[in-house]
């Protein structure tokens, strides 16, 4: 299955509907210290609702310990500076759709270290300067997983 891979996230309700999202699609969340919150916080437990225990959740220490889990696998990182759409990608099983902290996106040294197999972006109004976080998530990987036929056989 896919992974959903979250650098600094830092909003509790964006997190706790990653954890929806990956109990109901079978996904793993990635979670890179540090966080803006603890796994404790109350708006993250609402946002989860009850789902925190059917989530596979995986929380490190920093992106080294991420990369030694994670790869090899393709990497993606979601940037709105990317001139690549998420559309334009063949996902397999086993993918990291990388995202990075609400307040600035993926830092510009994560977005090109050399783990990353390519940065892409999903299309927004001119004006726009960004989506939510889990929003994102949420629509790149039901891609992924659309092209892989829901984890049918």
């Amino acid at each position: 299955m896919f992974r959903v891979l979250f650098y600094h996230p830092e909003i509790p309700p964006n997190t706790g509907n990653a954890i929806r999202l990956a109990a109901n699609t079978g996904c793993e969340l990635h979670l890179v210290e540090p966080l803006g919150f603890t796994l404790a916080d109350k708006q993250l437990r609402r946002a989860g609702l009850d789902y925190h225990d059917l989530a596979r959740v995986h929380v490190h220490a920093d992106l080294a310990a991420a990369w030694e889990v994670l790869l090899p696998a393709s990497v993606y990182a979601f940037s709105a500076s990317a001139t690549r759409l998420y559309t334009e990608v063949s996902y397999a099983p086993g993918d990291v759709l990388m995202f990075g902290p609400e307040s600035a996106g993926l830092p510009e040294e994560v977005q090109h270290a050399p783990e990353i197999t390519d940065r892409l972006r999903l299309p927004m109004l001119p004006t726009s300067r960004s989506l939510n976080l889990a929003n994102t998530a949420a629509i790149t990987l039901y891609e992924a997983w659309r092209q892989n036929g829901f984890g049918r056989p």
